[in-house]
Protein backbone atom coordinates (compact mmCIF):
# COMPACT_ATOMS: atom_id res chain seq x y z
CA UNK A 1 0.00 0.00 0.00
CA UNK A 2 1.46 3.87 -0.93
CA UNK A 3 -0.15 7.13 0.83
CA UNK A 4 -1.75 9.30 -1.67
CA UNK A 5 0.97 11.80 -0.25
CA UNK A 6 4.08 9.60 -1.38
CA UNK A 7 2.07 8.74 -4.59
CA UNK A 8 1.84 12.20 -5.48
CA UNK A 9 5.44 13.12 -4.95
CA UNK A 10 6.28 10.45 -7.27
CA UNK A 11 3.94 11.32 -10.00
CA UNK A 12 5.29 15.26 -9.67
CA UNK A 13 9.38 14.27 -9.01
CA UNK A 14 9.28 11.21 -11.25
CA UNK A 15 6.46 10.67 -13.55
CA UNK A 16 8.41 11.55 -16.44
CA UNK A 17 10.28 8.30 -15.80
CA UNK A 18 8.32 5.82 -13.41
CA UNK A 19 5.12 4.09 -13.07
CA UNK A 20 3.72 1.19 -11.26
CA UNK A 21 3.25 -1.96 -12.83
CA UNK A 22 -0.38 -2.16 -12.81
CA UNK A 23 -2.67 -2.29 -16.07
CA UNK A 24 -5.83 -2.18 -17.93
CA UNK A 25 -7.04 -5.54 -18.72
CA UNK A 26 -6.62 -6.59 -22.38
CA UNK A 27 -9.33 -6.48 -24.88
CA UNK A 28 -10.26 -8.29 -28.22
CA UNK A 29 -6.01 -7.95 -28.94
CA UNK A 30 -2.55 -8.81 -26.67
CA UNK A 31 -2.01 -4.89 -26.81
CA UNK A 32 -5.35 -3.40 -26.25
CA UNK A 33 -5.92 -1.18 -23.64
CA UNK A 34 -1.99 -0.93 -22.46
CA UNK A 35 -2.36 2.80 -22.57
CA UNK A 36 -5.03 3.39 -20.40
CA UNK A 37 -3.84 5.53 -17.18
CA UNK A 38 -7.14 5.55 -16.08
CA UNK A 39 -5.47 2.81 -13.95
CA UNK A 40 -2.88 4.98 -12.54
CA UNK A 41 -5.43 7.51 -11.05
CA UNK A 42 -6.44 7.57 -8.07
CA UNK A 43 -9.42 9.28 -8.18
CA UNK A 44 -10.45 6.81 -10.71
CA UNK A 45 -9.27 3.67 -9.56
CA UNK A 46 -10.20 3.41 -6.24
CA UNK A 47 -7.92 0.34 -5.29
CA UNK A 48 -4.92 1.61 -6.80
CA UNK A 49 -3.33 3.04 -3.84
CA UNK A 50 -4.00 -0.51 -1.80
CA UNK A 51 -2.42 -2.46 -4.86
CA UNK A 52 0.69 -0.47 -5.56
CA UNK A 53 3.78 -1.15 -3.36
CA UNK A 54 7.46 -0.38 -2.77
CA UNK A 55 8.79 -3.66 -2.10
CA UNK A 56 9.39 -4.67 -5.45
CA UNK A 57 11.28 -1.89 -7.80
CA UNK A 58 11.24 -3.11 -11.22
CA UNK A 59 14.38 -1.27 -13.53
CA UNK A 60 14.61 -0.93 -17.57
CA UNK A 61 17.48 0.75 -19.00
CA UNK A 62 16.15 4.34 -20.58
CA UNK A 63 13.22 5.64 -22.69
CA UNK A 64 13.08 5.13 -26.06
CA UNK A 65 11.49 8.34 -26.65
CA UNK A 66 9.83 11.22 -25.06
CA UNK A 67 6.63 10.68 -22.68
CA UNK A 68 3.65 13.00 -23.18
CA UNK A 69 2.39 12.44 -19.38
CA UNK A 70 3.46 11.04 -16.30
CA UNK A 71 3.34 7.15 -15.38
CA UNK A 72 3.24 6.81 -19.34
CA UNK A 73 6.65 4.91 -18.91
CA UNK A 74 6.07 1.06 -19.41
CA UNK A 75 2.74 2.15 -20.70
CA UNK A 76 3.30 3.21 -24.27
CA UNK A 77 0.74 3.53 -26.82
CA UNK A 78 3.46 2.75 -29.51
CA UNK A 79 2.34 -0.01 -31.52
CA UNK A 80 5.69 -1.21 -31.63
CA UNK A 81 5.57 -1.17 -28.18
CA UNK A 82 6.12 -4.49 -26.14
CA UNK A 83 5.10 -3.50 -22.77
CA UNK A 84 1.81 -5.53 -23.51
CA UNK A 85 4.35 -8.85 -22.52
CA UNK A 86 5.09 -7.57 -18.81
CA UNK A 87 1.31 -6.81 -18.04
CA UNK A 88 0.82 -10.79 -19.11
CA UNK A 89 3.63 -11.65 -17.56
CA UNK A 90 3.17 -10.09 -14.11
CA UNK A 91 -0.96 -10.17 -14.10
CA UNK A 92 -2.11 -12.38 -10.79
CA UNK A 93 1.27 -12.55 -9.35
CA UNK A 94 3.06 -11.23 -6.59
CA UNK A 95 4.50 -9.02 -8.52
CA UNK A 96 1.75 -6.71 -9.90
CA UNK A 97 1.44 -3.38 -8.49
CA UNK A 98 5.58 -3.26 -8.62
CA UNK A 99 7.27 0.19 -8.89
CA UNK A 100 8.73 0.53 -12.03
CA UNK A 101 11.48 3.42 -13.42
CA UNK A 102 14.87 3.43 -15.47
CA UNK A 103 17.95 3.28 -14.61
CA UNK A 104 19.66 5.73 -16.95
CA UNK A 105 17.12 9.08 -16.86
CA UNK A 106 16.31 11.91 -19.59
CA UNK A 107 18.35 9.94 -22.30
CA UNK A 108 16.29 9.08 -25.31
CA UNK A 109 17.98 6.56 -27.80
CA UNK A 110 16.52 3.16 -28.68
CA UNK A 111 19.64 1.16 -29.21
CA UNK A 112 20.90 -0.08 -25.90
CA UNK A 113 24.04 -0.17 -27.57
CA UNK A 114 24.16 3.44 -28.68
CA UNK A 115 23.42 4.51 -24.94
CA UNK A 116 25.86 2.25 -23.57
CA UNK A 117 28.72 4.59 -25.80
CA UNK A 118 27.58 7.49 -23.81
CA UNK A 119 28.29 6.08 -20.51
CA UNK A 120 30.77 7.71 -18.27
CA UNK A 121 31.30 7.26 -15.13
CA UNK A 122 30.83 10.52 -13.71
CA UNK A 123 27.10 10.10 -16.35
CA UNK A 124 26.69 6.89 -14.00
CA UNK A 125 27.29 8.33 -11.09
CA UNK A 126 24.76 11.13 -11.52
CA UNK A 127 22.29 8.40 -12.36
CA UNK A 128 22.98 6.31 -9.36
CA UNK A 129 22.52 9.06 -6.79
CA UNK A 130 19.26 10.21 -9.09
CA UNK A 131 17.88 6.10 -8.30
CA UNK A 132 19.24 6.14 -4.68
CA UNK A 133 17.45 9.51 -4.31
CA UNK A 134 13.88 8.09 -6.20
CA UNK A 135 13.91 5.08 -3.95
CA UNK A 136 13.94 6.98 -0.72
CA UNK A 137 11.33 9.41 -2.07
CA UNK A 138 9.58 5.77 -2.38
CA UNK A 139 9.98 5.08 1.32
CA UNK A 140 11.69 1.96 -0.05
CA UNK A 141 14.08 -0.16 2.35
CA UNK A 142 15.85 -2.29 0.58
CA UNK A 143 13.59 -3.74 -2.36
CA UNK A 144 13.95 -6.96 -4.44
CA UNK A 145 15.38 -5.06 -7.64
CA UNK A 146 14.00 -6.87 -11.23
CA UNK A 147 16.58 -5.78 -13.89
CA UNK A 148 15.24 -6.08 -17.61
CA UNK A 149 18.01 -7.45 -19.53
CA UNK A 150 21.73 -7.57 -18.79
CA UNK A 151 22.99 -4.14 -19.02
CA UNK A 152 20.58 -3.37 -16.21
CA UNK A 153 21.68 -5.79 -14.22
CA UNK A 154 25.07 -5.06 -14.42
CA UNK A 155 24.63 -1.51 -13.93
CA UNK A 156 23.06 -2.26 -11.02
CA UNK A 157 25.55 -4.60 -9.58
CA UNK A 158 28.46 -2.63 -10.32
CA UNK A 159 27.23 0.79 -8.69
CA UNK A 160 24.70 0.86 -6.58
CA UNK A 161 25.44 0.29 -3.22
CA UNK A 162 24.69 -3.47 -2.08
CA UNK A 163 23.11 -2.44 1.07
CA UNK A 164 20.28 -0.19 -0.74
CA UNK A 165 18.26 -3.55 -1.92
CA UNK A 166 17.57 -6.45 -0.49
CA UNK A 167 17.75 -8.93 -3.82
CA UNK A 168 18.61 -8.36 -7.14
CA UNK A 169 17.01 -10.68 -10.23
CA UNK A 170 17.80 -10.15 -13.85
CA UNK A 171 15.19 -11.46 -15.90
CA UNK A 172 14.53 -11.12 -19.60
CA UNK A 173 13.99 -7.84 -21.27
CA UNK A 174 10.64 -7.39 -22.48
CA UNK A 175 11.24 -6.30 -26.06
CA UNK A 176 13.03 -10.48 -26.47
CA UNK A 177 11.64 -12.05 -29.63
CA UNK A 178 9.43 -14.46 -27.65
CA UNK A 179 5.44 -14.54 -27.96
CA UNK A 180 4.13 -13.79 -24.17
CA UNK A 181 2.73 -16.86 -23.11
CA UNK A 182 6.80 -17.79 -23.49
CA UNK A 183 8.01 -14.37 -21.99
CA UNK A 184 5.36 -15.24 -19.03
CA UNK A 185 6.78 -18.26 -18.14
CA UNK A 186 10.56 -17.50 -18.72
CA UNK A 187 10.64 -14.35 -16.67
CA UNK A 188 8.64 -16.19 -13.39
CA UNK A 189 11.07 -18.93 -13.78
CA UNK A 190 13.93 -16.79 -13.73
CA UNK A 191 12.75 -15.15 -10.41
CA UNK A 192 11.26 -18.19 -8.88
CA UNK A 193 14.55 -19.94 -9.36
CA UNK A 194 16.58 -17.02 -7.66
CA UNK A 195 17.35 -17.36 -3.78
CA UNK A 196 15.50 -15.01 -2.01
CA UNK A 197 16.86 -14.54 0.84
CA UNK A 198 13.15 -12.74 2.62
CA UNK A 199 9.67 -13.28 1.00
CA UNK A 200 7.28 -10.89 0.53
CA UNK A 201 4.73 -10.41 2.91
Amino acid sequence: MIERSRFDLIRERHGSYASWAIWASAGNTPKSNICDLSVLDPEANSALLDTIHNDVVMVGLNISRLLSEPFRNFHDPNPHSQDYKIRYAFENTRWWGAYMTDIIKGIEIVKSADLLKLLTPDLIKTNINLFLSELYDLGSTKPILLAFGIHVYQIIANYVPPGAYRQLVKITHYSHYINKEKYRETVLRQIDSFPMTNTMP
